[in-house]
């Protein structure tokens, strides 16, 4: 009897994976894939125990370019290394404008300190952005200078780049954030085309979404939620809803634990009105934006992905996957 039982469990798992076999599925044909650049070109860092509050400009890599995250010629640089989609941060400003600087505080990248929100957007303008960085742990600081009033204002972004496309990350979960991104579109029309998308916290994000109307918005939890709910129920073929009309950033050592990965997972997906935006590997200590930042990790996307890459090296990546050229 026993036997019996477990001849029919193994069975059943079988068919269980065959059924959710990715071979079951050819890789689109018209795949394309496209690249969002993580904050532009900038100086990376090693994200290993960084957590959200670490101070990213104490441990930059060794510079092999001379641009800084979040500034209009790093923006200038992604594209013509061949992004699709810029990422940027947003900080709402005591004059009712937005600097688009990642830090929540500026301690670590400029001179002064004190929490960004909480400064006007003329002050903002006065800081050396680039003051903090160092690649030997302070003994030299070999940006200092350079990037004083290099600071932008949302505005001076979507002006600088009118056929560019942009993902706005807000930082906290006002939902005033939301409002005040809405209110600069509607100043000039054609900047409602430029944002692509928005994420971050949840109140701005769906607010946003809501006001102005687009697909790609997606939130933390919600991401999370979908990849967990997925692992559980994905082998019967159902997608949570949670995955469902969004776009889901995964990395890409947890792609493969996911029922049908690749082509079947992506069908699905594609088929629930979403997509994905896959991301580097994650590890212990990661904030979660690791990216494809290197040759061997670009070789480890599947055939006929379609979809989007998430790169914080887009001077390597984009010549390499697109031919352009180097944007660094």
């Amino acid at each position: 009897m026993l036997r019996k039982i477990l001849i029919v469990l193994a069975v059943f798992i079988a068919l269980i994976f065959v059924w959710n076999a990715s071979w079951r599925v050819p890789p689109p044909a018209d795949a394309k894939v496209a690249l969002i650049a993580h904050r532009g070109v900038h100086q990376t860092f090693d994200n290993n125990g960084l957590g959200n509050d670490g101070c990213s400009a104490e441990r930059i890599e060794t510079p092999t370019h001379g641009f800084f995250e979040n500034t209009l010629p790093s923006m200038e640089a992604a594209f013509a290394a061949g992004a699709d989609i810029v990422e940027f941060d947003i900080h709402p400003t005591t004059d009712g404008q937005l600097a688009v600087l990642h830090d929540w505080t500026l301690d670590c990248h400029t001179e002064a300190s004190g929490v960004t929100r909480e400064q006007s957007m003329p002050f903002l303008k006065t800081l050396d952005i680039a003051y903090g960085y160092t690649a030997d742990g302070g003994k030299t600081f070999p940006f200092r200078g350079q990037g004083v009033g290099m600071m932008p204002e949302l505005r001076e972004v979507l002006a600088a780049f009118p056929k560019g496309r942009f993902l706005v990350n807000f930082k906290s979960n006002e939902v005033r954030e939301a409002d005040m991104l809405a209110a600069v579109v509607d100043d000039d029309p054609v900047w409602r085309d430029e944002i692509w998308g928005v994420y971050g916290g949840d109140p701005p994000t769906m607010r946003a979404q809501k006001l102005l109307g687009i697909d790609n918005a997606w939130t933390r939890k919600a991401t999370i939620d979908c990849v967990t709910q997925y692992a559980g129920l994905g082998w019967t073929g159902y997608v949570p809803g949670p995955c469902r009309n969004t776009r889901i950033m995964l990395p890409i050592n947890v792609a493969p634990w996911l029922w049908g990965w690749p082509n079947l997972f992506l069908e699905r997906i594609e088929a629930a009105g979403s997509e994905v935006i896959l991301l580097g590997a994650f590890e212990a200590g990661d904030p979660g934006t690791s990216g494809i930042d290197t040759l061997e990790e670009l070789a480890k996307v599947p055939q006929g992905f379609d979809g989007y890459l998430w790169t914080n090296k887009i001077e390597v990546i984009g010549p390499a996957l697109k031919g352009t050229p180097d944007g660094a």
